[in-house]
């Protein structure tokens, strides 16, 4: 029999229902609701007809936002928190809704084949690879949003990797990896002293020759056309990696870190960022679950942890080892040097 001494099944029940706030936030995120509310406070009635909603159930939708903490709600009238402002108006530099919207169209899509890649060990899509990626980059509307998609979580993660590294003894930098050269802008823009390439697929030159001009670096940027497991990798000062390592298995990134300290010049650095497993493997579960995720659209790929990434490095013959928390935590860069 139950009793009131009986542990609550209430945070099961809320967690296995967690599915609906996040379709309800990407959702809103879809129908630019807080691109919309970044304007001024609506009422129901007007996002109603503004964002052509049924009046069935438009008021559950934005007080379930509120319940949720992205909305607040004051006289009827409804506005942005301010995460949400900052964050979720594609007006703003520090926009995810792209990313988020990638999230909705593509992985909530691959979350549904969960049980039976589990079973198979065989991702829900992309199973062929980086035949996969050129599939991807073959549309140009489809290739400049999934970029742009990423590049919603490099400009969180540019300016940190920017402030918290010193770049004073360095001159250049190649982001491995690196398509429109994003992460070049932030690092380029904050020291002058550094010129920066990217290595990446040839589809996506067009794109970095676009978004280096439009952020004034096109004369200190140059991109690098090439295959990272067909060809050595370019030699810079410094090696960046963000994202890139747990798209593969654990042999393939060894091979790149060993790659990579072949092209570091003595007295450089390589920086691998990822969403980073502790070494406990229990807590973060932002990046647990990015394990799942990864299982679903790569046919190798997982996150994997700090002391792993260390481990490879040091394998490598990289020294002097260091990490830097990003993103609140979110992510994490290692960083080894070459002697």
């Amino acid at each position: 029999m139950l009793t009131t001494t009986t542990v609550s099944p209430r945070p099961l029940i809320e967690l296995g229902t967690a599915f609906w706030a996040s379709k309800t936030l990407l959702t809103a995120v879809e129908m630019g609701l807080f691109t919309e509310l970044a304007a001024g406070p609506a009422s129901e009635p007007q996002l109603r007809e503004r964002l052509g909603l049924h009046s069935r159930s438009s008021r559950d939708f934005l007080d379930s936002l509120v319940s949720l903490g992205v909305l607040d709600r004051e006289d009827g009238r409804y506005r942005n928190t301010p995460a949400s402002d900052a964050y979720l108006d594609e007006g703003k530099p520090g926009y995810l809704g792209g990313w988020m919207r990638q999230a909705s169209r593509r992985l909530f899509v691959a979350w549904g084949g969960l049980t039976e890649s589990l079973r198979t060990g065989k991702p829900h899509i992309g199973s062929d690879g980086q035949d996969y990626f050129r599939k991807l980059y073959a549309d140009l509307d489809q290739r400049r949003a999934f970029i742009a998609a990423m590049d919603a979580i490099t400009n969180q993660i540019g300016p940190e990797l920017s402030a918290h590294l010193d770049w004073s003894s360095f001159r250049t930098v190649l982001d491995v990896g690196g398509a429109r050269g994003n992460l070049l802008t932030y690092l380029l823009a904050d020291h002058p002293e550094l010129h920066g390439a990217v290595f990446d697929m040839p589809e996506l030159r067009p794109l970095f020759e676009e978004h280096t001009a439009a952020h004034g670096i096109a004369d200190r940027t140059r991109f690098l056309v090439g295959d990272f497991f067909g060809e050595p990798l370019p030699e810079a000062d410094v090696l960046i990696f963000g994202h890139i390592l747990h798209d593969w298995d654990e042999q393939q990134r060894r091979e790149l870190i060993r790659q990579a300290y072949q092209a570091v010049r003595p007295g450089g650095a390589v920086v691998v960022y990822d969403r980073m497993i502790d070494d406990d493997r229990r807590e973060n579960s932002v990046c647990l679950l990015g394990c799942l995720n990864l299982l679903l659209v790569t046919p190798g790929g997982s996150e994997y942890t700090v002391a792993q990434c260390r481990s490879w490095l040091a394998e490598a013959g990289f020294a002097d080892l260091s990490q830097l928390s990003l993103v609140d935590g979110l992510e994490t860069a290692v960083i080894g040097r070459k002697r």
